[in-house]
C-alpha cells in the first residue's frame, strides 16, 4: 500500500497520504486543529491523539493501532518524564502505515471547543436529599459498653430527632477515627432522612452536589452548594464518545458492529464525568470528598451507556428502553467513588420513551408546561430533536431526526461553536453584501478594527446559529426562493452569487478559508428544519390545536439561535414572537432543580408517567407535514404572527433553473 487514508475526528476531515507520513503533518495539511508548541520535537506533548479501534462504518474504515508505526523511544522518554495516558500517541512521532481513524481530544486542539451551556438563573426551593448534622457524641466508658455507632445514632436522635437511621459500611470503617479526631464532635451527612453516608470530625458546614447534562456532543456540569443552591463552578467538555460516532445512531451502529463497544463507550463517559467532577471541585476550591449528591440527565442512548446498558435496541423499531423509570444509585455503582465522596448518591431522571430521554424530562421539569393553562411547545434542538407539547391538562412528546446540520455538520463551511466561527449574519437588501460576527469578537466584519480583533483566530467557518441566520437573510433578500433554490439570476446584481455546477452558491467570506453557502447546504438545513417542524405539527394535530401559545427553544443550539430567524426559516410553527424564547440549557436546569429539591424528583416522575408518546415513524401524516415544511417558512402555512414583524419576500418562479430547484417544482 503506497498511500493510507486517515480520518480525523471530531472534524471529519480526511485525506490520503504516503505511507510513512507523520500524523501531525497530515493533520496540518488537512487543516485539522492540533496543537504543537515545540515544533514536533516531542517536548510539549500537546499534539496527543487517540487511535480509533474497530470498524467505523460511517467512514468505511477498519481502524487499529497496528496501522501506525510502533511506540518510539522518544515517546517512551516523554511518557516516563511527563506521563502519557494509555492509548495516546504523540502525533509528531507517529507514522501512517495503513487506513486509520484518529481522534483529536479537546486538550490537544488549538481552538478549544466553546461549550456554551450555562446554568440559568431560576428560583428553586432548597430542600436537598443530603443534609448536614453536627452532633456531640457521648464518650464511651467502662460502665457503658455500647458501640460508637449506637452512640452516634443516639446523638442524632436526641439532638436532631432523626429516628431509624442506618449507616453505610464505609462510614462505619472510618467512624472511630472521626469521633476521636473530632474530640467526640462530628458532622454527619444524612441522605433521604434515613441513611448516614458520611461523617467528618469537627464542624463542617458545606457540602455540594453535581448537576450534569450528558449530551451526545457536550457534557455540561454545574457544582452547587447544597445549602444555598448557588452554582459555585461550571464546566463542560466534548463527549469523548464522539470518536465512536458523531451522532447517536453511529454509536449504536458501532456497538452492533463491535461486540463490547458499549463497554468502551461506558468507560469513556464515566471517565469524562470523573474528570469534570474533579475540575469543577478544583475551580471552586472544594475537596471532592464534599461532593455528596449528583443528578444526571441525558438522551436515551447516553442514559443507557452511562448505566452500562447495551443501547442496541434503541437502534431500530420499536426503540425499546431497558427501563424508563428514575434511578437512585451510589457513586461506586458508576465507578465515580474516587471523584466524589464514597457515600455520594446519584439520581438519574426518568426517560419518557423511545428517543425522548431523561434530558427531555429535565427540560419539562425546568419549563413546567404541566403547570400552565396556555399550550406550550418545548423543543430541545439537537441531532435528534425532543419535542414536548401541552399544558396542565395534557402532555404529548415525540422525537424527530433532525441530523447534525444544525451543529455545523453536513455544511460545506460548517463547524461547531468555537472562536472564529461565524455566528451572526446580515445581508444588505440592496447591495446583497454580507456582514457578520464571529465567536470571540464583538465587532461586525464591516467595522473598523475587526481584522485586528480576530487576528489570533481568524474566520474559521460557520456554526449553527450563523447557518440559520445566513439562510434566513438570503431568503429575506431574495437570494433563496421559498422552495429553497439559490436564484442564479441574482448573479446580475452581485458577484457573490456564483455558478457551482448545475446550481449556484453565495460567497459569504472571501478569504482563507473561503466560506460559501451552497445549494447542498440549503438542502441540508431544509431537511433538518422540515423534520423539526413536522414533529411539532404532528403533536399539534394530536392535541387538537392550530397554533401554540408559547414556544421554548432549549439546548445549546436552541439557546443561541435568533428566534425570529428560526421562525423565518420555519423551524417552529407560527406564534407571537414575544412568546418565543430561548430556554438555555433547560435539561441542565432541570437536573439542578432535582438536585436541590427532593420533591421535584417525585414531581417529574409523576409528570413523566402521564406524558403520551407519539411515534413519528408510524404516523402516516408525518411525511406530508415534512414535505410541506421544506419550503421557507412553509409551503401552505400563513405565519400570521411572523408577517406582522417581518416583511417576507414575494414568491417568485425561477425560470429555467437547473438541477434540484426545477425538479422539486415539477414534483410540487
Amino acid at each position: 500500500m503506497s498511500e493510507a487514508l486517515v480520518v480525523f475526528t471530531p472534524s471529519g476531515k480526511r485525506g490520503r497520504f504516503p505511507v510513512g507520513t507523520k500524523l501531525l503533518e497530515a493533520a496540518r495539511r488537512l487543516g485539522v486543529d492540533i496543537d504543537s508548541v515545540c515544533g514536533g520535537r516531542a517536548l510539549c506533548g500537546r499534539c496527543q491523539v487517540n487511535v480509533g479501534e474497530g470498524s467505523f462504518a460511517k467512514h468505511g474504515i477498519d481502524s487499529s493501532a497496528e496501522r501506525l508505526s510502533g511506540f518510539t523511544a522518544t515517546e517512551e522518554r516523554y511518557r516516563s518524564r511527563k506521563g502519557l495516558a494509555a492509548g495516546r500517541r504523540l502525533s509528531c512521532q507517529t507514522l501512517l502505515e495503513g487506513d486509520v481513524v484518529i481522534d483529536v481530544p479537546p486538550e490537544s486542539q488549538v481552538h478549544k471547543q466553546v461549550v456554551r451551556k450555562r446554568a440559568e438563573v431560576r428560583e428553586i426551593a432548597i430542600d436537598p436529599m443530603t443534609t448536614l448534622h453536627f452532633v456531640e457524641v457521648q464518650e464511651p466508658d467502662m460502665h457503658d459498653p455500647r458501640g460508637d455507632l449506637e452512640r452516634l445514632l443516639e446523638a442524632m436522635r436526641t439532638q436532631w430527632q432523626l429516628e431509624g437511621l442506618s449507616a453505610d459500611l464505609h462510614v462505619l470503617q472510618g467512624l472511630q477515627k472521626a469521633l476521636r479526631k473530632g474530640a467526640w464532635k462530628v458532622t454527619a451527612a444524612v441522605h433521604g432522612g434515613n441513611r448516614i453516608v458520611a461523617v467528618w470530625p469537627g464542624f463542617t458546614d458545606r457540602i455540594y452536589g453535581l448537576a450534569v447534562d450528558i449530551g451526545s456532543t457536550t457534557i455540561a456540569a454545574h457544582l452547587c452548594d447544597l445549602a444555598s443552591g448557588e452554582v459555585v463552578a461550571s464546566s463542560g467538555l466534548m463527549n469523548p464518545q464522539i470518536r465512536f460516532g458523531e451522532d447517536l445512531m453511529s454509536r449504536v451502529s458501532y456497538v452492533m458492529m463491535n461486540p463490547g463497544g458499549e463497554v468502551e463507550m461506558t468507560a469513556a463517559v464515566r471517565e469524562a464525568l470523573a474528570s469534570l467532577a474533579r475540575e469543577v471541585a478544583k475551580e471552586a476550591g472544594v475537596e471532592t470528598d464534599k461532593i455528596m449528591d449528583a443528578v444526571f440527565v441525558g438522551n436515551p442512548v447516553m442514559h443507557h451507556l452511562l448505566l452500562g446498558i447495551d443501547p442496541t435496541e434503541l437502534g431500530g423499531a420499536p426503540f425499546a428502553l431497558a427501563l424508563d423509570s428514575a434511578l437512585d444509585l451510589r457513586a461506586a455503582e458508576l465507578g465515580l467513588q474516587d471523584a466524589m465522596n464514597r457515600g455520594a448518591s446519584i439520581y438519574v431522571l426518568p426517560c419518557i420513551a423511545g428517543h425522548v430521554g431523561a434530558d427531555a424530562a429535565g427540560v419539562v421539569l425546568s419549563e413546567t408546561p404541566y403547570l400552565r393553562d396556555e399550550v406550550s411547545l418545548v423543543v430541545d434542538v439537537g441531532t435528534n430533536a425532543e419535542i414536548v407539547l401541552g399544558n396542565k391538562n395534557k402532555l404529548l412528546a415525540c422525537s424527530s431526526p433532525t441530523g447534525p446540520a444544525f451543529e455545523g455538520a453536513q455544511i460545506s463551511g460548517g463547524q461547531r461553536a468555537a472562536p472564529g466561527a461565524i455566528e451572526r449574519v446580515r445581508i444588505d437588501r440592496e447591495t446583497l453584501e454580507p456582514r457578520f460576527k464571529v465567536i470571540g469578537c464583538d465587532l461586525w466584519s464591516d467595522e473598523a478594527g475587526f481584522a485586528e480583533a480576530i487576528g489570533r483566530t481568524g474566520v474559521t467557518g460557520i456554526c449553527g446559529s450563523g447557518i440559520i441566520e445566513v439562510l434566513a437573510e438570503m431568503f429575506l433578500a431574495g437570494i433563496v426562493s421559498k422552495d429553497g433554490v439559490i436564484d442564479g439570476g441574482m448573479a446580475g446584481r452581485t458577484a457573490r452569487v456564483q455558478p457551482e455546477g448545475r446550481t449556484f452558491s453565495y460567497l459569504l467570506h472571501d478569504g482563507e478559508p473561503c466560506i460559501r453557502i451552497t445549494q447542498t447546504d440549503v438542502r441540508a438545513i431544509q431537511l433538518a428544519k422540515a423534520a423539526l417542524y413536522a414533529g411539532s405539527k404532528l403533536l399539534m394535530e394530536h392535541f387538537g390545536v392550530e397554533q401554540v401559545d408559547r414556544v421554548m427553544l432549549a439546548g445549546a443550539f436552541g439557546s443561541h439561535i435568533d428566534t425570529t430567524y428560526a421562525m423565518v426559516l420555519g423551524l417552529i410553527p407560527d406564534c407571537d414572537l414575544n412568546k418565543v424564547q430561548a430556554a438555555g440549557n433547560a435539561a441542565g436546569t432541570g437536573a439542578r432543580i432535582a438536585l436541590l429539591n427532593r420533591a421535584a424528583r417525585r414531581e417529574i416522575e409523576q409528570v413523566v408517567e402521564r406524558i403520551e408518546k407519539i411515534e413519528t415513524a408510524i404516523e402516516p401524516k408525518f411525511q406530508q407535514h415534512f414535505v410541506e415544511a421544506m419550503a421557507f417558512p412553509h409551503k401552505t402555512g400563513s405565519y400570521v404572527h411572523l408577517t406582522k414583524a417581518v416583511t417576507l419576500p414575494e414568491p417568485k418562479e425561477l425560470a429555467g433553473e437547473e438541477g434540484e430547484g426545477r425538479r422539486r417544482r415539477r414534483r410540487g
